[in-house]
């Protein structure tokens, strides 16, 4: 267990402090008021994982968003039988936003490569905390919209230009 963690344990107001840290910090809550970081920060659990475990299985729709507090997990897609693996995450980064905004089938597993410390917060959780905060519902789609159009726009800067296929494919933004 990180020291992080093993702190957290005996300071739940440390842990609920580092929560609010890194909501501040992650793009899908970074522009909501302090009042309603605060309903999520405690909402949210903390979960470690074994290398080997999943933190999510593709085809599942478990409905939780992730942040990497600390170690490493690898992104995998199966297609026919054979693993075909995307990419790695390490501490800092987020995954999941859309699941918190609806039901939605996983498109890839992500499995822990080293001891995975994650931040979780869960769509019935979030939800709830909506009803009281439904205004702010603008301010998640606006960073969503705001974080897909980058996407592409990344794409479409280093990836697109001498790959005919993924041409093809491109305008995820124009939905």
């Amino acid at each position: 267990m990180s020291w992080s963690a093993e702190k957290s344990e005996s300071c739940p107001s440390c842990e609920f402090q580092g929560n609010l840290n890194i909501l501040r910090e992650i793009y899908f809550f970074s522009a909501l008021p302090i009042d309603a970081l605060k309903v999520f920060a405690y909402l949210c659990t903390r979960e470690n994982f074994k290398p080997g475990e999943y933190l999510f299985t593709q085809e599942d729709d478990d409905g939780q968003a992730f942040y990497l507090i600390s170690g490493e997990a690898t992104l995998i897609r199966s297609d026919s039988g054979s693993e075909v693996i995307i990419r790695n995450y390490t501490a800092g980064d987020f995954t999941g936003a859309l699941t918190l905004l609806g039901n939605t089938r996983r498109l890839f597993s992500l499995k822990a490569s080293t001891p995975v410390t994650c931040l979780i917060l869960s769509r019935e959780r979030f939800v709830h905390a909506m009803d009281q905060y439904p205004q702010l519902m603008s301010s998640i789609f606006h960073a969503v919209i705001e974080k897909i159009h980058h996407w592409e726009e990344h794409f479409l800067s280093d990836r697109s230009e001498g790959c005919n296929a993924c041409k093809q494919k491109i305008g995820v933004s124009l939905i």
